[in-house]
């Protein structure tokens, strides 16, 4: 799998694509299946294979001449926390200007869907109020990393009584149900609850500390619409979105992210929040442009329906119910009238080729396909 990446990597490169999203995974999920409480206990087979995202980019950016690596989405929750995450991003960028490598490294972060990727880093209740409250807890955890994420990439210098403390009340729950819950499993009826930190150190600042943050574009894995503000307090912070979110969400980000966006990264544009897509493209020689409509409609469908039956806890019922697609599905044609139909003409679509498809060549295929057949039809409104 890894050689396979590479291989399309580079076709990728050559076809003139922009970045190589990464999507980054820990520990097995086939043995997950087996704990308490799984948390994807229908998906088969492993997420994926990117448990060190700097090393792959590394690697990646040594063997192509053009195009950007980002992660889509890396956890600042696992793999050590926030402090090492920053790190690593510190210590990628200065070896980069030592290779004389002025390309952008896309750091992508979030707090990672999946729980039992986090758990072993700490990242668990410690006693029954975190228990009961956790689904609201963990997003603030989240909140508290990526303070700690930002100011040292940022090159502060910082203890832990420096970062925002986590009070939580009735705001951060859905129901009185639950905030009432909350408040019995703490012994009172408080309006606010004080969480001890969950990262505590005294001052601290990251080494290499003199490295160019021009190299990074950071872009931020989540939904909420306070913490996308609270983040570009310390650094321009853009926003993912899934394709499965509401266009008038969309919007509605857009409207917001131009008011907040920091200034150091300039006016906020429609391309600063990627959108994900997946691309159920037939462009196969020998088949009439019916029969590669045909083939790609039947190639989706089980790929689809495991897709959403791997999601199944991991996401907001509400938010699915709402969904808009997440996929463009036909001949080139067609698919290019999918993309004009649903898509502003400055939006940046972040295309993913290789859902349920080991047929690499199949894949590199699709990847030249789509940027010489589909892309002119896009760019040109003719489809």
């Amino acid at each position: 799998m890894y050689a396979n990446y590479l291989e399309q990597l580079k076709v990728a490169d050559e076809a003139g694509y922009g970045v190589a999203w990464l999507a980054q995974a820990h520990l097995s999920t086939e043995v997950q299946k087996k704990n308490k409480n799984p948390v994807i206990p229908h998906w088969e087979g492993e997420v994926g294979l990117c448990t060190d995202f700097f090393q792959l980019a590394m690697l990646s950016m040594e063997r192509t001449k053009k195009i950007e690596i980002g992660s889509a989405v890396m956890s600042i929750l696992a793999n050590g926390g926030p402090i090492a995450v920053a790190e690593r991003v510190g210590n990628f960028c200065a070896l980069q200007q030592i290779r004389g490598d002025s390309r952008k490294l896309n750091i992508g972060f979030s707090a990672g869907r999946f729980q039992f990727m986090a758990s072993p880093y700490g990242v668990y209740p410690r006693n029954e109020v975190e228990e009961v409250a956790w689904p609201a807890l963990r997003g603030q955890i989240f909140w508290e990393a990526c303070e700690i994420f930002l100011r040292l990439i940022r090159g502060d210098t910082i203890s832990s009584d420096d970062i925002r403390k986590t009070l939580l009340s009735r705001s951060n729950f859905r129901s009185d149900e639950d905030w009432g819950a909350v408040q019995n499993a703490n012994g009172n009826s408080d309006n606010e609850i004080n969480i001890p930190r969950r990262y505590v150190f005294e001052d601290i600042k990251c080494i290499p500390q003199n490295w160019d943050r021009e190299l990074i574009n950071l872009t931020i894995g989540s939904h909420e619409k306070a913490l996308q503000e609270h983040v570009n307090k310390f650094l321009p912070v853009q926003v993912f979105n899934l394709s499965i979110t509401p266009p008038e969400i969309i919007e509605e980000t857009h409207e917001r992210m131009a008011n907040c966006y920091h200034e150091k990264g300039g006016d906020w544009q429609r391309q600063m929040m990627p959108r994900t897509v997946m691309v159920f493209l037939n462009d196969e020689e020998g088949l009439s442009p019916e029969e590669q409509s045909a083939a790609a409609h039947q190639e989706s469908q089980s790929a689809l329906a495991s897709y959403w039956n791997a999601l199944e806890g991991t996401l907001d019922p509400e938010k699915v119910e709402r969904a808009a697609d997440n996929a463009v599905i036909g001949n080139a044609e067609e698919i290019a009238s999918q993309i004009n139909q649903r898509f502003d003409p400055n939006d940046r679509l972040m295309l993913w080729f290789d859902f349920f498809r080991h047929d690499s060549a199949r894949v590199c295929r699709d990847i030249h396909a789509f940027m010489e057949r589909v892309v002119p039809l896009v760019n040109g409104g003719d489809a």
